[in-house]
């Protein structure tokens, strides 16, 4: 029996429950991945790489954006969960800093390397990863300009990070042979 009212529009849930458990995990894993860190001036590098490319090839853009955003939103509600906090600030304060361009590019690169890895297989996800280092570096350099000297943008926001970056995008491509990665992807875009 329906039990809809006729003439009103039926609310849809975007996710079902399932998901939203799913993201708040992911958010946690996320909040892990922020803390583990190699100390590095300015931008420490963390495992944030590896567990952004890891959620969008996994789930899709849908479910990485999502877990990103609930990161994010924990972190501007004031929760210590970015890496170096609450040392170095916590909630818009920390958002502002240095890391915040190459927060905003991780979440441009859940929605990219998702949409561009969604389905394919091995070379195209590796492909997609390394297309969504874009975002993520662009977006990192151009608002670590406000704190760092033009001609050390380089030296201090791109270098220090590339060669492991490369490696954990390594270990997440090495995981999706060991783990087949495209049936979370199918089970997550089932109607």
């Amino acid at each position: 029996m329906d039990n809809a009212t006729p003439g009103v529009p039926q609310r849809q849930h975007s996710l079902p429950m399932p998901w939203a458990f799913i993201i708040v995990i992911g958010a946690a894993v996320m909040v892990v991945a922020a803390k583990v860190q190699i100390p590095f001036w300015p931008v420490p590098m963390t495992l944030h790489t590896m567990a952004v490319m890891g959620f969008a090839v996994a789930f899709g853009p849908r479910i990485a954006v999502s877990i990103f955003i609930t990161y994010l939103a924990a972190g501007a509600a004031g929760l210590p969960v970015f890496s170096g906090s609450p040392e170095r600030g916590i909630g818009l304060a920390y958002m502002a800093g240095p890391t915040g361009g190459y927060l905003l590019g991780y979440l441009v690169a859940s929605w990219l390397v998702g949409t561009l890895a969604a389905g394919k297989g091995f070379i195209c996800r590796v492909g997609a990863m390394l297309v969504g280092m874009i975002p993520i570096y662009a977006m990192g350099v151009a608002w670590l300009a406000i704190y760092v000297p033009a001609s050390q943008l380089l030296a201090t926001g791109i270098a220090p990070f590339l060669l492991g970056d490369l490696v954990k995008i390594g270990i997440v491509a090495a995981s999706s042979i060991a783990f087949p990665i495209s049936i979370l992807w199918r089970w997550s875009n089932r109607k």
